[in-house]
């Protein structure tokens, strides 16, 4: 049984270390100011949010828990197991005042989207519908075909197929 959570704004939940407020400071026509939450678009942003993450939830982690960013799965095998690591995964959500985004939340479901992948009992799979657009493309046929194709990004959505 698995259920997903997506941290809300996940970034500005990590407060900046007093030492540092000085030097993320910005000055405007009506003062200067400093960031008191971590920014986004910092260069270590994402490690400093992911080092935060695996630090609340160490004693959980590859157990109950699996933590990538602000993407939180809590795992288990049966309900009543469920429960209880939902339980303390909120827990500790509270403790540390964290929010989730209700909206990209799923809870006691056996599969679930994270990452582009396909998570289930099974393992981790590649998502059909991104295998399908590729599959079905069309061979590039002249030079230039070819050479634009090099630089096609299979990250993109299944939504946006190609002519």
């Amino acid at each position: 049984m698995l259920s997903f959570m997506d941290g809300f704004s996940g970034y500005s939940q990590v407060l900046m270390a007093l030492e540092d407020m000085e030097k993320m400071s910005f000055i405007t026509e009506w003062g200067t100011y400093c960031y008191r939450v971590m920014p986004f678009g910092l260069k270590n942003a994402g490690a400093t949010y992911q080092r935060a993450a695996t630090t609340l939830f160490h004693d959980m982690m590859h157990r109950d828990v699996e933590v990538y960013v602000d993407d939180m799965i809590v795992k288990s095998q049966d309900r009543p197991d469920h429960l209880a690591a939902l339980k303390r995964f909120f827990e500790r959500i509270r403790q540390f005042r964290l929010r989730l985004n209700p909206k990209k939340c799923t809870f006691r479901v056996t599969s679930g989207k994270l990452l582009g992948y396909i998570v289930s009992e099974r393992g981790i799979e590649g998502d059909p519908d991104k295998i399908r657009v590729i599959l079905d493309m069309r061979a590039p046929r002249t030079k230039r075909e070819r050479s634009e194709a090099s630089w096609v990004d299979f990250s993109t959505s299944a939504d946006s197929s190609p002519d």
